[in-house]
């Protein structure tokens, strides 16, 4: 999920440990597990730190390592640790319980989303990843708003109010899971189930609109989208088989990038000085876009010029290469 939502599930969370009456008659141990949930909800996502050292880095270990079951283990007792020299005489172990509540909530919610986690390390390094929630869903943000606001004006006492919430979202990501698999099973039967190909059914903010990948067996691309029981296939895409392809693989920023997707093709553009190749993941695609991208500009010689790697606009990565492609 997004930061934001990860935040207010941190509120949420401590809001639902009032119904453990430890929690419930300790106004400290409660401003506690506070912190406590609110940390575990943001801890795996601190490696997004890497982002200042280089994009690269950032793309091949975000949602990596910082969310495997041993780290799991580390951010408890990380956050734990320091709460307990916050708020000493504390009852430890129900900070550290809620703090974990927090850490696996962060990590399995992650799963549902397209970009997925590395959950399973260090048993395998797959990403995995379930396509069933955006990564940013207006419904969970808002009862989580709505529910925090509730509790904040004392207009509901917070153990019956969490408690109702997210017996809610439980039936919510039910439904959603059960909505993603007909979609699948729709997809499939529009389309004449097409025994070659494989299909990615991918949530967008819409409830009732699908973005649909489909993939052969020679990692070319069919690209398009289901709204309601529309199925309209927009774009064949494969990859260039330019030699600044394979020169281009070269590149830390196209290895870290093909290493967190499967789902790229890379197209090549002349350039006065050489060649620049465009890396894109087909999964991402807005606006018409694709902005999920790895970018090698490079000479006559296939020697590199200049590489980019990340989230990006057309216009703002062309104006980034603007004096390599001069």
């Amino acid at each position: 999920m997004d930061t934001s939502t990860h935040f207010v599930m941190g509120i949420g969370l401590a809001g639902l440990a009032y119904v453990d009456p430890v929690v419930a008659t300790s106004p400290m141990l409660a401003a506690a597990v506070m912190v406590g949930t609110i940390a575990g909800s943001q801890a795996p996502d601190i490696d997004t730190a890497l982002r200042l050292k280089s994009n690269s880095l950032y793309i091949r270990n975000h949602r990596g390592m910082s969310h495997s079951l041993p780290f799991l283990l580390l951010w408890v007792l990380l956050i734990t640790g320091v709460i307990a020299l916050i708020f000493p005489g504390v009852a430890v172990g129900h900070v550290a319980a809620w703090t974990a509540v927090a850490v696996g909530v962060h990590v399995f919610t992650d799963l549902f989303n397209t970009y997925g986690t590395q959950a399973a390390r260090p048993f395998t390094e797959r990403w995995i990843a379930w396509n069933i929630i955006h990564i940013f869903d207006p419904f969970l943000f808002t009862t989580h708003v709505l529910a925090i606001l509730l509790w904040a004006f004392d207009l509901i006492a917070p153990a019956p109010l969490f408690v109702s919430l997210y017996i809610l979202i439980g039936l919510y990501y039910v439904w959603r899971t059960i909505a993603r698999a007909m979609a699948v099973r729709q997809v499939k039967r529009i389309d004449k189930n097409n025994s070659e190909a494989h299909y990615m059914v991918i949530p967008t903010i819409s409830w009732n609109r699908w973005h649909v990948v489909k993939r052969y067996a020679n990692n070319s691309y069919e690209i398009g989208k289901m709204d309601h029981s529309v199925l309209t296939w927009n774009l064949h895409a494969s990859s260039s088989t330019h030699a600044a392809v394979a020169a281009s693989r070269k590149s830390p920023e196209v290895t870290a990038f093909l290493y967190f997707t499967s789902y790229a093709v890379a197209e090549v553009e002349e350039l006065p000085a050489g060649y620049k190749v465009r890396w894109a993941d087909v999964r991402y695609r807005h606006r018409k876009q694709y902005p999920f991208v790895a970018v090698v500009v490079m000479d006559r010689n296939f020697e590199t010029i200049d590489t980019y790697v990340g989230w990006l606009s057309d216009e703002k990565m062309d104006k980034k290469l603007l004096s390599a492609r001069s």
